[in-house]
């Protein structure tokens, strides 16, 4: 983790993780689905998902920690907030004695920046509290999904292996199924117990983690309300006497009030994602969200009008002339917004809530009038928005099958002390390393030392992680408006039929949407017309949208939902 920061402790996609100050300074070919449910086999079935009864049944139980009481408790899929200073003197134990039983485990993670040396303190530190021997194997983030399917369709796989849902694709998804072990003997029901942190993950995490019919994956929990706010200079709102806007025509009317071009001023960014939130449009992170059972029929989300309108209202903001101009050459997502929001050349820009924190850390010394917030989403006619639940968990660890009981027992205890909750001894050692050496704390503050920086960067925290949470100990105001925000866009939260489903597409699906957003893209900026999106919509349905609609219906049909 970065200096000063605690952030949520995990992410449902690759844009959302990417921008986690955790990361900062990470199918097959097939007919008619074989539901992972009925598949008894070690390979299990390679296409469906599991979900109702026979789900339940493979299901960790689930008993909440008592050991540190948040500030602000989770409500309507929120994370927990943390807005007091951290006291090292308070912190609590959750892990009062080692479970590990000193053997070696091998561990293949994606990492982002210079892997630290094998020998370092924080690792010598963690794997003595732990009472295993963890030994890296990090591999560049970037292009991480081309060596996992290199090992992966190897015979030599390391004893954990963590996948991102990001890299879920072509036969990954398969290779889970065949390569990686059933935990549920040590994991479902009771059995959780052993592990008291494990046991304190939500159970649609847990749900998250089946596949192939069987429990194999170690969670990383995240909240499930969308991960995407409309952020805004608050500082210059209150100046200007601008007002949040609630409705899309109030949006665009502010807009036009702000853009002074020859002053090199914008209102915004590309706000198609925002766009999306304010006409309801079906979430379309990770598969299979995009999906929904309305009136008996099932729809995927660029079917619907409300798409349509979205990219519609977009566009608007476009041709008007108030989007930055690197937005319009393409550039919003691969440059950084930081330093042009903070100039002020724009003012509300749609982004993981991570950078809500991130950008106020940035300023916070050079920059005291700054303050960046985040604006309600509202509904694009004025009323309540209709907004759709992210996945609850988004990156998993995996054992290898050919694990043995003893090395799958020094995973699960490796897992029991990363997944300890915020406040605690084993939390701290995880986040940021050894007191004096990683970090020091001032005035409730936790700041990483320069070797920190080196040496406390994204490992651990790969294997599994504690319930949804955010602190902030250097601004606690920005943790308490996260998650706030969070509790009231929760409110306003809707379920998909397939929530917290792990699903495996048939192989020959897997591209059929493969330049779905760069049309999206092109609509907005006036490259295509709205009616070309209508084409392809037409065209996807042709290719095999169709045949994908009627297989989802297949699996709700034969599953049940999870959302239920």
């Amino acid at each position: 983790m970065t200096p000063n920061a605690s952030s949520a402790s995990s992410a449902t996609s690759r844009r959302s993780f990417l921008a986690s100050s955790a990361v900062a300074a990470a199918a097959v070919a097939g007919g008619m689905p074989l539901l992972a449910a009925c598949g008894d086999s070690d390979s299990g079935s390679r296409e469906g998902t599991t979900s109702g009864k026979d789900a339940k049944k493979l299901l960790p139980a689930y008993v909440a920690s008592n050991v540190v009481a948040p500030d602000i408790p989770a409500k309507n899929g929120s994370a927990a907030g943390f807005t007091s200073k951290l006291e090292l003197a308070e912190l609590k134990t959750s892990v009062p004695e080692k479970l590990g039983k000193g053997g070696r485990v091998t561990v293949m993670s994606p990492f982002w920046g210079s892997p630290p040396k094998s020998d370092n303190a924080y690792y010598k530190a963690m794997n003595d509290l732990i009472g295993v021997d963890v030994r890296w194997q990090n591999q560049d983030g970037n292009t991480y999904e081309q060596k996992l399917g290199a090992v992966l369709a190897s015979s030599d796989v390391p004893d954990v292996v963590v996948v991102p849902g990001w890299n879920m694709n072509g036969k990954i998804p398969s290779a889970i199924i065949s390569k990686f072990a059933d935990l549920g003997p040590y994991l479902s029901g009771d059995a959780v117990k052993e592990y008291p942190n494990l046991a304190a993950i939500p159970t649609d995490a847990w749900q998250r983690s089946i596949f192939g019919g069987k429990l194999r994956g170690l969670p990383q929990p995240a909240p499930y309300v969308t991960g995407i706010v409309p952020l805004y200079r608050q500082d210059v709102f209150d100046k200007e006497g601008y007002e949040v806007p609630r409705s899309c025509d109030e949006f665009l009317a502010l807009a036009k009030d702000i853009t002074n071009a020859k002053a090199k001023r914008w209102a915004c960014m590309d706000m198609k994602w925002t766009a999306f939130q304010a006409f309801g449009v079906l979430s379309g992170s990770e598969k299979p969200l995009g999906w929904n059972l309305v009136d008996g029929k099932m729809i995927y989300r660029i079917e619907t009008e409300e798409y349509l309108e979205a990219l519609e209202w977009s566009r608007k903001l476009f041709a008007a002339g108030v989007v930055h101009p690197d937005a319009e050459l393409g550039k919003s997502q691969a440059t950084d917004p930081g330093p042009k929001f903070a100039a002020g050349e724009f003012l509300i820009y749609a982004n993981n809530i991570s950078q809500w924190w991130s950008r106020t850390a940035e300023q916070a010394t050079q920059n005291p009038e700054f303050k960046v917030w985040g604006m309600d989403v509202w509904g694009h006619d004025g009323g309540d928005p209709t907004l759709w639940a992210e996945q609850p968990a988004g990156i998993f660890a995996f054992v290898n099958k050919k694990a043995s009981e003893s090395v799958i027992r020094d995973v699960l205890a490796v897992a029991n002390v990363t997944a300890a909750p915020y406040g605690t001894k084993e939390y701290m050692m995880t986040n940021y390393g050894v007191e004096g050496t990683h970090y020091s704390v001032e005035d409730g503050v936790p700041t990483k030392t320069d070797q920190g920086n080196i040496d406390v960067m994204n490992a651990y925290v790969m294997v599994a992680s504690p319930a949804p949470t955010l602190a902030h100990p250097d601004f606690p105001e920005v943790a308490k408006g996260q998650v706030e925000w969070q509790q009231r866009m929760g409110a306003f939260t809707k379920k998909s039929s397939f929530y917290g489903m792990q699903i495996t597409e048939p192989g020959r699906y897997t591209n059929l949407a493969n330049d779905m957003e760069q049309m999206e893209d092109d609509v907005v900026r006036g490259r295509k017309k709205v009616s070309d999106m209508q084409q392809w919509v037409s065209d996807w349905k042709s290719k095999g949208g169709d045949k994908l609609r009627d297989w989802y219906m297949q699996v709700l049909d034969e599953n049940g939902s999870a959302a239920n």
